[in-house]
């Protein structure tokens, strides 16, 4: 059976490396970070370039699940309203696939701290901090698995994520 894990949460909370550590637990598998599909210069928000990022972004996941080789199909994104999930998960045939949605949360002492690493880093721009501490409180009413961050490794939070679907799928 199929299974597709869904990993949102906040930029900055360690999205992409647990998404990057469960790869290589879950396998044979594959992993879309979301953020790919917006990779673009200038990067503009519009109402085309949403709905292009949707469209491109629920084709590549319904070619991995139709993909026989995968058993796994992970699915990273910062989804910080309920319907952006709900949107994809509409347009994908989901029969025979189990589908199980993570929150990756931190406080906002450890977040702040991230991301301004990343911005000294030069990974992130400075907006990235107001934008992710906005985002924090909005995934506290979303139906998903809420799993803290602070103070452990993106191979800890993976490990928690594994040992859920070995309970689920003996």
């Amino acid at each position: 059976m199929k299974t597709l894990i869904f990993i949102n949460g906040p930029m900055g909370v360690g999205k992409t490396a647990v998404c990057r550590e469960l790869l290589e637990r879950l396998t044979p598998g594959v992993y879309l970070d979301g953020d790919w599909c917006w990779n673009m210069n200038p990067f503009q928000v519009t109402d085309e370039t949403k709905s292009m990022v949707m469209d491109n972004i629920t084709t590549l996941l319904s070619r991995f699940l139709a993909c026989p080789e995968l058993d796994y199909v992970i699915f990273g994104w910062v989804m910080h309203r309920p319907e952006i999930a709900q949107s994809i998960l509409e347009r994908l045939k989901l029969n025979g696939v189990k589908v199980f949605r993570y929150t990756l949360l931190c406080s906002e002492q450890t977040l702040r701290q991230r991301i301004e690493g990343d911005i000294q880093a030069g990974v992130r721009s400075r907006d990235a901090l107001e934008r992710s501490l906005a985002y924090l409180p909005l995934y506290d009413s979303q139906d998903t698995v809420k799993i803290m961050t602070d103070g452990r490794s993106a191979q800890e939070t993976a490990e928690i994520i594994q040992r859920n679907q070995e309970e689920v799928n003996p």
